[in-house]
């Protein structure tokens, strides 16, 4: 089953002289359960590509469908519904309220949505049990370490039990030893039938996913074998 379809999305930022094309008829498809890693150089356009999966912003041209729901026939409030219920963030700004615990930052998302607070923190306390950070739950963050709070970044984005995690360089601002538990942790998700899209431009995070793929001058292609060329990127990527 399909979690997440990118049909022919282009996506132009400004007019005229300064107007810049960062994605290209890009067509892409995300099953449910896969571990797919996206990377590429800065500025190829794969950032927007996730922010266009993850309805944080709309496609100039082409369609992002989301469970068989095309994102752009939906209004502001309905696509911030879809995005705080279906879709789990994950961040290389890990983005968590200093003012409140771990515990309540990671039922946030579900406090926002109306939720009570005895079912939200109880859900919390599962999600943190799941990220190992159980222990940690009364910590405000500035007293956990960068993994730490990523740890709780990802119980935040578990707790809705969405349909698809996208994750934007979750380890980009953590060491090495930090950013393998995180990966295990994404890798975990994907094990316990979850769907999980990193962009990241670590090899080692990209070695854990079930398929990768490369975005190249806002084109999708495919990275070559030994002793083979990259493809012209112009065709669907599919599982």
């Amino acid at each position: 089953m399909l979690v997440l379809e990118a049909r022919n999305v282009r996506k132009v930022f400004g007019k005229g002289e300064v107007e810049v094309t960062a994605l290209s008829d890009v067509s892409l498809q995300v099953r449910r359960g896969e571990f797919l890693a996206i990377v590429g150089p800065s500025g190829s356009g794969k950032s927007t590509l996730l922010h266009l999966l993850g309805g944080l912003d709309s496609p100039t041209r082409g369609e992002v469908l989301l469970e068989g729901r095309e994102l752009g026939s939906l209004d502001d409030e309905q696509r911030s519904q879809m995005r705080r219920r279906r879709i789990g963030f994950v961040f290389q700004k890990i983005n968590l309220l200093p003012t409140i615990n771990a515990i309540e930052n990671a039922a946030l998302p579900l406090l926002i949505d109306g939720i009570s607070r005895t079912a939200a923190l109880a859900r919390a306390a599962a999600a943190l049990e799941q990220v190992g950070m159980q222990h940690r739950s009364r910590h405000f963050p500035a007293t956990l370490s960068g993994g730490e709070q990523q740890r709780v970044a990802i119980a935040r984005a578990l707790v809705i039990d969405p349909a698809v995690i996208l994750a934007d360089e979750p380890t980009g601002a953590l060491d090495r030893a930090s950013g393998q538990r995180i990966v295990q942790l994404l890798r975990d998700c994907v094990e316990k039938g979850g769907t999980v899209v990193v962009v990241t431009h670590d090899p080692d995070v990209a070695a854990q996913a079930d398929r990768h793929i490369e975005v190249r001058d806002g084109l999708i292609g495919f990275l070559p074998g030994p002793g083979q060329e990259p493809t012209d990127a112009r065709q669907t990527a599919e599982p």
